[in-house]
């Protein structure tokens, strides 16, 4: 495999409006994420996946654009924004932007001019479609923050397609004017600097509307190959495409080595896992180790020399991971810590949270009055008007909404976290001054110091890079267990996913390894004996003696 600088990098994902206010308004912005560079240098990341900052009316926070060429003005300026990219780069710090377009706002100048008339030059910028026999929508298609995925325009009698919220119509993609229109974008961008592209929702923007076939659409890959080699492809960028229905065959041919497409995708089938068959997310379905490890095995496998994994337990959309995979009480730390040094130890790019360094938590508000998010609002009212209870809704808002990983980063115990001097635009988690960041820089033995050891032997240890997986103790229902092996190096990695003191038998051949604790959350332990006890979510690597 031709190696590429991203390949020992671990991104850092920043949500702008919850990381760091910098002017009391309650509301994050460019200039907090410059003022905390240094705190991130120090952690030792390379990337910044940074979340939509540019113009929008904010009704999906951003990722529902109506400029992708200036920044919202609660963010700051675009002299702010070639400030940040310039700043970070001075600390060997990329900016991977995220790129939306499957659809825009509503208030974009295109459907601005689109809604003018049918003859508009902008019209087939969107997809329209004439009402059904009965006047009503010309198919039932859902949108997936609830109600139809379709809208209508009484001025021109059509309806247009919207798979998010109403005011997020989807671009046609079929339109050759669209893609000249976002490649000349996409290449100002790379223009200033930054280090390449998420690609929101990317695996719809091939979508057969008709068909109702919204994921991996014939076409989807020849248009990311035109892509590809109209902008990023012509360069050293990074890009990871988000892609909901991606299989391991999907992400080969996103991400192969001659394909000439992404470098990785987001895969989600290790989140999916849990998530009730009818109800989706809404209803939980309880950890279960053994499916866990099937997934992350499958993808280990699939993936191993032809495409790379991006590699995360959470995100902007998902819960937190010491609440979905961890302990969030007693073995909090404990349980951090061990899905960190799993997460670090697996082949792929590492990605974090903000927050998942400190282990912040779900927050439970008890109203749904205090949530904010447009998908968990909009199907609280459609699920309860279906007869769904409001405890059930608010239970599963509490384990799998997107609010969650929204509240504010905890930077101290000061009011609002040190996150401003002003009113949050959501309510900050109340554990605030037990989880933060100046606790945590102030404890040597923190999750966050973990997360920075693990970051730096990433760049230490090509095994931990370009090992191949190898799983052990398949079978075992409480422990998750691999070898990396690259050349003459073994590195071996045993994880206790449980809350349980253990008694774990160690296969006869590998009785007796000894070799460099690398890293641990209890005591370091340099070799294996015929059985090992370990602790409540217990997490070692051990890299085998030669």
């Amino acid at each position: 495999m031709e190696k590429k600088w991203w390949h020992n990098a671990v991104v850092y994902q920043i949500y702008p409006r919850s990381f760091m206010d910098s002017n009391g308004d309650g509301i994050g912005d460019i200039n907090g994420i410059i003022s905390k560079l240094d705190y991130l240098q120090q952690l030792g990341i390379n990337l910044i996946w940074l979340s939509p900052v540019y113009r929008s009316p904010m009704d999906d926070n951003g990722y529902d654009i109506s400029d992708y060429e200036d920044i919202a003005a609660e963010f700051g300026t675009m002299a702010q924004m070639e400030s940040l990219i310039a700043q970070a780069k001075q600390r060997d710090i990329h900016i991977l932007m995220d790129l939306v377009v499957n659809h825009t706002s509503d208030e974009h100048p295109w459907f601005i001019e689109a809604l003018k008339s049918k003859d508009n030059p902008y019209r087939d910028f969107y997809i329209w479609r004439k009402p059904a026999a009965d006047g009503g929508p010309p198919n039932d298609f859902h949108s997936y923050f609830g109600g139809s995925g379709w809208a209508f325009d009484e001025a021109s009698g059509e309806y247009y397609l919207h798979q998010f919220s109403v005011r997020q119509p989807d671009l046609n993609w079929e339109n050759p004017r669209v893609h000249a229109e976002v490649h000349a974008m996409m290449n100002r961008w790379l223009a200033k600097g930054i280090g390449g592209f998420r690609m929101d929702v990317i695996d719809l923007i091939g979508k057969e509307v008709d068909a109702q076939k919204m994921a991996n659409g014939k076409n989807l890959h020849a248009l990311i190959r035109q892509m590809n080699r109209a902008t990023f492809g012509k360069g050293d960028a990074v890009t990871v495409g988000e892609a909901w229905s991606a299989t391991p065959a999907d992400a080969l041919l996103y991400s192969g080595v001659e394909r000439e497409e992404l470098s990785m995708v987001f895969q989600f089938d290790h989140i999916k896992q849990f998530w009730d068959e009818h109800a989706g997310k809404w209803r939980s379905k309880p950890f279960e180790l053994a499916s866990f490890k099937a997934v992350i095995e499958k993808w280990q496998t699939a993936l191993a020399h032809q495409g790379w994994n991006s590699l995360f337990w959470s995100n902007h959309d998902l819960p937190r991971a010491v609440s979905k995979f961890g302990d969030e009480g007693e073995f909090r730390v404990a349980s951090a810590k061990m899905l960190a040094t799993a997460l670090h130890c697996l082949k792929g790019t590492p990605y974090i949270y903000q927050g998942e360094e400190i282990g912040m938590t779900n927050v439970r508000y008890e109203t749904i009055d205090e949530y904010r998010d447009i998908e968990s609002l909009n199907l609280y009212q459609e699920r309860l008007a279906e007869g769904v209870s409001h405890e059930e809704m608010m239970q599963g808002i509490h384990a799998n909404g997107r609010d969650n990983a929204r509240t504010p980063m905890q930077w101290d115990d000061s009011p609002n976290a040190g996150f401003t001097t002003g009113t949050p635009w959501i309510t900050v988690n109340p554990n605030y001054r037990e989880i933060n960041v100046a606790a945590a820089l102030a404890e040597p033995d923190s999750i966050l110091w973990h997360y920075q050891k693990l970051v730096a032997l990433r760049k230490q240890y090509p095994v931990l890079v370009y090992g191949d997986f190898q799983p052990v103790l398949r079978e075992h229902p409480q422990v998750f267990a691999w070898l990396r092996a690259l050349d003459s190096e073994r590195l071996l990695v045993i994880n206790n996913f449980t809350a349980e003191h253990l008694t774990l038998d160690i296969p006869h051949q590998m009785q007796n390894w000894h070799g460099e604790c690398l890293i641990s959350n209890y005591a370091p332990r340099d070799r294996l004996a015929v059985s090992i006890e370990l602790q409540p979510y217990e997490s070692f690597a051990l890299l085998i003696g030669r």
